[in-house]
């Protein structure tokens, strides 16, 4: 029987698949874009537009009416050698060691119970966040009368175990206590919420072998809630020192009845005016606009170099 050769099949060649185009590109997603757009407007309007004008105006001399008189480098030449400045930023540094190291102390000891807590958590979440919210204003006033001289509460109680009266807000250490404890107050509530839910991160079944193997709790708190709080202390401190060296109403309403030298000038021997009180100072009573955005282009420079610092020690130590 006879066999029939196999044909061979031609090659089957495929098409190339079709070109997808996009489709008027932006204009298909506009209403997405005009839907964010009110923010990028707003923070170009008043973050972005008023940063460069700031910027601009250092270069200048400037009364806030006449023209501006251009100046070169000589305001931030002058801002280098200004006795006053470095004063401030000495003042401001202080307040914000004696403030910032017993908050953040308080703020995670009082995590630590507010986790350990069994009833009424939200009670006690909403008391410590409370003074947060309050007017910086009315703290201020309410803390001015408990370190007055003649009737505040702090002299009281020293008087109370045998002790001698302080002049709070008119020694240069009493207003440094007095603005720094106000700082602290404020902010303890607000930064043990946040150590709280770093603390609600870590797993409990660490703490559970830790005490099956015989630690106590300072040992738990060292070898295991401490290291793994890291990020969360070093957001806390980071946060604390843009605010603390930024640190303005209190020193302002605390000090603006002790002196008659001028509303920003921080009391007696002007112990404290803090760096953004200079630069108001320098600004709205003295009408130099210029000078006083150099001033504050110098306070943008201090505070990045401190949260520098401080994120790489804390992240040196998670190194090691």
């Amino acid at each position: 029987m006879a066999t029939v050769p196999a044909l061979d099949k031609p090659p089957v060649v495929l098409a190339d698949p079709p070109t997808v185009r996009p489709r008027n590109g932006w204009r298909k997603y506009w209403h997405l874009y005009a839907a964010i757009s009110p923010f990028y407007l707003l923070f170009i309007a008043f973050g972005l537009i008023p940063v460069g004008f700031s910027l601009y105006l250092s270069f200048h001399r400037w009364d806030g009416l006449g023209s501006m008189e251009w100046a070169g480098l000589s305001q931030y030449q002058y801002l280098v050698s200004d006795s006053d400045f470095w004063s401030s930023i000495g003042n401001t540094i202080i307040i914000w060691a004696l403030a910032t190291f017993p908050m953040i102390f308080l703020a995670m000891v009082t995590a630590v119970m507010l986790n350990a807590a069994v009833r009424f958590k939200n009670v006690y979440r909403f008391a410590y966040f409370l003074p947060n919210v309050t007017s910086v204003v009315a703290i201020a006033i309410v803390f001015g009368s408990v370190f007055s001289t003649n009737f505040g509460l702090v002299n009281a109680l020293l008087q109370a175990v045998g002790l001698d009266q302080v002049a709070w807000l008119n020694t240069p250490w009493g207003i440094k206590v007095a603005i720094a404890t106000l700082m602290t107050w404020q902010w303890v509530g607000y930064n043990a919420i946040i150590f709280l839910a770093g603390l609600q991160t870590i797993p409990s079944e660490l703490y559970e072998a830790a005490r099956m193997d015989g630690a106590g709790p300072l040992q738990t708190f060292f070898r295991i809630t401490l290291p793994l709080l890291r990020p969360t202390l070093l957001f806390v401190l980071v946060v604390s020192t843009v605010t603390g060296l930024q640190s303005f109403t209190e020193a302002q309403v605390l000090l603006q009845n002790t002196s008659n030298d001028s509303t920003f000038s921080g009391g007696p021997d002007h112990a404290g005016r803090t760096m953004v009180l200079y630069f108001f100072q320098q600004t709205f009573d003295n009408n130099d606009f210029g000078y006083g955005a150099a001033v504050a282009w110098g306070i943008f420079l201090v505070v990045v170099i401190f949260s520098i610092i401080n994120w790489r020690l804390v992240q040196r130590r998670d190194e090691d």
